[in-house]
């Protein structure tokens, strides 16, 4: 199974931006579905956004939507995900998630994750 490694993260003012990394180790995303995943503080982890490495498609939450951007480094076997306009409620532990198979956004689908990496966005 793959292994994931998050990594960037960090304090940033709103409107700022930050961009986070998961790395894939063991084996490549080539048959995988990764996806991003937020847990604030007293709150149910959430979806935020997923590609599909094989086509490159892409899928996000209407929270982010226009914000958030995912995107994938073929030679890097690495996902990124670029966060402009960033807002206090953005604030949480990000984690990403991989899985075979279809797309989809419930934390339960997904079977291999990330350590998780802080973001915070102060006002």
């Amino acid at each position: 199974q793959v292994q994931l490694i998050n990594s960037g993260g960090g304090l940033v003012q709103a409107g700022g931006s930050l961009r986070l990394s998961c790395a894939a180790s063991g084996r490549t995303f080539s048959t995988y579905v990764v996806g991003w995943f937020r847990q604030a503080p007293g709150k149910e982890r959430e979806f935020v956004a997923a590609i599909r490495w094989s086509t490159g498609s892409t899928y996000y939450a209407d929270s982010v939507k226009g914000r958030f951007t995912i995107s994938r480094d073929n030679a890097k076997n690495t996902v990124y995900l670029q966060m402009n306009s960033l807002k206090p409620e953005d604030t949480a532990v990000y984690y990403c998630a991989a899985r075979t198979g279809a797309v989809l956004t419930r934390p339960n689908d997904y079977t291999n994750w990330g350590q998780g990496t802080q973001v915070t966005v102060s006002s």
